[in-house]
């Protein structure tokens, strides 16, 4: 099995994507570049979306890369250079449960999210909330993604309904070994 050198992971908020991140960096030895730091500045400051999208572009530019997610604006720079999509299609209650559980870890521990930035109880108590937003977005994700494995005209698409399945594929991937060199013009993390 080859591995793939630019995958984007997708899901609804508190599917895992981010952890799922962490685990192929390590053992592909990709760069993992997470989204929510290229997309808020302190203080919850959303970066204008034409800066979003200039940052993807030139992240999607590279070799090698890893994304925990595509927003409005500029999902479509990441799914025209994937090499892969990997798709986290869980039920809902599986990553509500998740979700709500990491909230209120990091409500209770003040654990800094991105640049800067921690959960709150007005935010998650708010209409901006990212419990309302898993709510509100988990059909059209769900949606989205089906759509995606559908369509043969763009990168193929993994969707995952269990983590014991993702548990599965992520271990018959191959490991890289980090003490092998990298083939001429690769970066690793």
């Amino acid at each position: 099995m080859t591995a793939p050198r630019r995958i984007l992971i997708y899901g609804v908020h508190g599917a895992g994507k981010s952890t799922l991140a962490v685990r192929l960096a390590e053992r592909l030895r990709l760069p993992w570049y997470p989204v929510d730091d290229l997309l808020w500045l302190p203080g919850w400051v959303e970066v204008p979306v034409a800066e979003q999208r200039a940052r993807i572009e030139e992240l999607c530019r590279r070799d090698t890369w890893i994304l925990d997610g595509a927003y409005h604006g500029w999902r479509d720079v990441p799914l025209a250079r994937a090499d892969l999509v990997v798709a986290l299609d869980y039920p809902r209650w599986r990553s509500f449960w998740w979700l709500l559980r990491r909230t209120l870890r990091r409500l209770g521990s003040g654990e800094v999210i991105c640049n800067g930035n921690r959960e709150s109880l007005g935010s998650v108590l708010s209409s901006e909330s990212i419990l309302v937003w898993h709510v509100t977005a988990f059909g059209r994700e769900r949606r989205r993604m089906r759509a995606w494995q559908a369509d043969p005209a763009g990168p193929p698409v993994l969707l995952f309904t269990s983590p014991a399945a993702l548990d599965d594929w992520v271990a018959r991937l191959p490991t890289i070994d980090p003490r092998v060199p990298p083939a001429a013009g690769e970066r690793r993390c």
